[in-house]
């Protein structure tokens, strides 16, 4: 666990993910469940017993079932606390959606997910990462410093991608596979994007945040900015979405490794045909 004050609130979260869930998916869902499922087509495996961890998992659950790589699949929701409780070596894949970004300790879940796998175990997961709402970032930090003249944290610092390698490694997983989907989402205005985020129960929960309710002059500053720096000639502003897909295995002895270092039986000099020189 991270030393000092958490930097979210995952109880909040937990608590906003349950209150926003409806009987129909949202459109966020049934998109994700759809990429998840093609990603899984590339893997050649059949999964008896898999743990997927979302806001919305029935219905990604469903389409993995409907693939028909996963035979039977236990729902989670987000936890309430870094803390993910779960059983060691029970699953043969883990899937974990769109929660990573607001750990605490993101090593630390990673670490969690690997040694609830079986040996050989798959792990899939995307969260929100890069760039992802920097222009509304921005557009927060510009409009406190005139308003309010300072700032408190609104939107929620991203993983780097030359990050998420590393975590892998440092988790234990072998085989680390680390890519990212960038998507550019237009709105009429921030407001739309703002109530977007609120019905997907996005909204903040940074510990930092302020408790404060934001003003109508604040807002009003908010949204001017977005306009007049991240909006398009037809007048429709842009919003930064980068989600970050992560690929690991639970280590096993079948699994490739690589070699140790002079192993090699060919020369490098003789398969390009040049002579080799000693310095």
């Amino acid at each position: 666990m991270t030393d000092g004050a958490p930097l979210f609130d995952r109880r909040l979260l937990a608590e906003r993910a349950r209150r926003k869930r409806k009987p129909e998916a949202n459109i966020m869902t049934t998109t994700i469940a759809e990429e998840l499922a093609e990603r899984l087509g590339f893997v050649n495996r059949s999964f008896e017993n898999a743990c997927l961890i979302a806001s919305e998992p029935e219905a990604i659950a469903a389409r993995l079932k409907q693939a028909g790589q996963v035979k039977n699949v236990e729902c989670r929701t987000p936890s309430t606390s870094d803390d993910l409780a779960l059983p060691p070596e029970r699953y043969d894949a883990l899937f974990s959606i769109l929660d990573l970004q607001a750990f605490n300790d993101v090593p630390g879940a990673l670490i969690q997910m690997r040694r609830a796998l079986k040996p050989d175990g798959l792990l899939l997961a995307c969260l929100f990462a890069g760039d992802t709402l920097a222009e509304l970032r921005q557009s927060w930090l510009a409009a406190e410093t005139v308003v309010a003249g300072g700032v408190s944290p609104r939107v929620a610092p991203m993983v780097g991608m030359r990050e998420l390698g590393g975590l892998l490694q440092r988790a234990g997983l072998a085989l680390p596979v680390a890519d990212l989907d960038r998507t550019i989402v237009r709105y009429a205005d921030a407001i739309g994007l703002i109530h977007e985020i609120r019905e997907l129960g996005l909204s903040n929960n940074l510990h930092g945040r302020s408790r404060k309710p934001v003003t109508r002059g604040l807002l009003g500053a908010a949204v001017n900015t977005y306009q007049n720096n991240f909006a398009d000639a037809d007048g429709r502003i842009r919003a930064t979405v980068e989600v970050a897909w992560l690929t690991g295995w639970a280590p096993h002895e079948s699994q490739q490794q690589p070699l140790k270092p002079g192993s090699a039986k060919a020369r490098l000099a003789d398969a390009l045909k040049v002579d080799e020189k000693k310095l």
